[in-house]
């Protein structure tokens, strides 16, 4: 595993010299380095040039398999740049020439190929380190690994996609971190130390008693069981230029670990519920990607953190809870928080900000995977331009999207006899849109706003040869692809 990928410029030192071929690839460019060996390398019956597939012809050159040349897309690039870094690893190589003449001339010039290529090789590069204790067996992170290309425009591709990737990283990472260390202060703490590295980008929190104050009921009684109170994040991406007149607000559902309070989860349930704060730290490395490429475009984010513990300090089911906006809200499941937090966060940013735009991200619904499974995630949306962004977004990061619907009925499914409405309907049906039709009481009507919903997403028991088991990172990329089309 490198320490880090980084895109160079060519100069002295020795360099691999990576050549991308296709399936069909015959000829080979006729200044290649050991032209002859790497001639009897492609001829080869065992090398069939699969994505990502590697063959080392000699210390000066390496092969690399790409698939056909029909229909490339940008999902095949991801994988050809995690078989890259894992060849590369092994060789120990640090400076690599990335050569794409065996390419047809419309994909060597692709910034949208040379960004999924880097974001392979960087999230294919990662795995949790940060707790390799004295047992360990696992090799630790060394090196440094520089990408040379010489066409600029696959290299701006290049350079776009180790800040998406990093930030997938940074992600991941904060998703696996354990509640006895990632509580809510800590991401407060964290988005403070983000905010500090990148001019534009601000931090304040609201504390646990100014919530309180601020009639923010869900957020309050969420996180009251816990000795680790909750708080609500916000984060500010002010550019110093720009000429759009957008403000995009981004809310990211961060429970740092959720027992399912008195509602109680079993223990085969519980068990990797540290991932319930995954919408949350998407939202967050969204935003830090933003302000590593200086997106001109206004972002706001907030993350309303908690903890769902029990105790005798605990919300119950049957308790009855006011909400910022003064909705009104009988509990009926402890264990559907995640919407209680939530929902202050859109009805303070509503009222806050007139955000012209809101996107809501979180771990909500075990009926969404149900619905979808883990193949893409769930969106509800009020605004025809605003599902047109997000699906275009979608569509430019490979992050898959499916609308499911919002109507009347729904919303008046979640009706209280005893307050305004449930937090949870106790019959089933239609579960993953209840969270949807619960959350659009806290939205203005004019605002457009959509709800994505990424239980199924957010987190892989198996991972995919790009991506190890854990937590995926879903969401970085959609949410800076939405942001970056907001900016006109």
């Amino acid at each position: 595993m490198y320490k880090s990928i980084t895109v160079g410029r060519s100069g002295s030192g020795s360099c691999i010299r990576v050549l991308l071929i296709t399936s069909q690839t015959r000829r080979l460019p006729e200044n290649l380095p050991d032209r002859p060996a790497a001639l009897a390398a492609l001829k080869r019956p065992d090398f069939l040039k699969e994505p990502g597939e590697l063959v080392f012809v000699s210390p000066k050159l390496v092969l690399v398999g790409i698939g056909s040349n029909k229909a490339i897309d940008t999902a095949r690039f991801r994988r050809v740049g995690a078989g890259m870094v894992y060849g590369l690893e092994r060789m120990k190589a640090t400076r690599v020439v990335l050569d794409l003449e065996a390419l047809p001339a419309k994909q060597a010039e692709d910034p949208a190929l040379a960004r999924a290529l880097s974001e392979g090789m960087v999230t294919a590069n990662w795995r949790l380190d940060l707790f390799d204790g004295a047992a360990s067996k696992q090799e630790p992170a060394s090196g440094k690994l520089t990408i040379i290309n010489s066409s600029q425009a696959f290299s701006d591709g290049l350079r776009r996609g180790l800040i998406l990737g990093n930030n997938m990283n940074f992600t991941r990472r904060l998703a696996a971190t354990p509640p006895n260390i990632c509580t809510p202060a800590h991401v407060a703490n964290v988005a403070r130390s983000v905010a500090r590295q990148h001019d534009g980008l601000s931090c304040n929190v609201i504390t646990y008693q100014q919530a309180r104050r601020l009639g923010m009921g869900g957020l309050e009684n969420v996180g009251k069981g816990s000795a680790n109170k909750p708080c609500m994040i916000i984060l500010d991406w002010k550019p110093s230029k720009t000429k759009s007149k957008e403000r995009l607000a981004l809310v990211g559902k961060t429970i740092t670990y959720d027992t399912g309070g008195y509602s109680m989860k079993s223990g085969a349930g519980m068990r990797g519920m540290k991932y319930d704060k995954n919408g949350g730290m998407a939202v967050l490395g969204a935003m830090r990607a933003i302000a590593e490429a200086r997106l001109p475009v206004r972002v706001t984010a907030l993350l309303p953190a908690a903890e769902n513990m029990v105790s005798s300090n605990s919300y119950r089911p049957d308790d009855i809870i006011s909400m910022y906006n003064g909705v009104t809200v009988e509990v009926t499941n402890t264990d559907a928080e995640g919407r209680l937090v939530l929902a202050d966060a859109l009805a303070y940013a509503c009222a806050k900000y007139k955000p012209s735009a809101i996107v809501d991200m979180a771990t909500l619904t075990g009926g969404v995977v149900v619905a979808l499974g883990s193949f893409c995630s769930g969106f509800w949306c009020n605004d025809p331009d605003l599902r047109g962004r997000l699906e275009k977004a979608a569509a430019t990061s490979d992050e898959k999207i499916w609308q499911l619907p919002l109507w009347p009925e729904h919303r008046d499914y979640m009706r209280s006899q005893h307050a305004d409405i449930l937090n949870s309907n106790p019959r089933r049906e239609a579960h993953p849109i209840q969270g949807a039709a619960f959350l659009s009481y806290f939205v203005d009507e004019q605002i457009p706003w959509a709800h994505v919903d990424i239980a199924g997403t957010s987190s892989s028991e198996g991972g995919n040869g790009v991506l190890c088991p854990g937590p995926t990172g879903w969401g970085v990329r959609l949410l800076f692809d939405l942001a970056e089309g907001q900016a006109g």
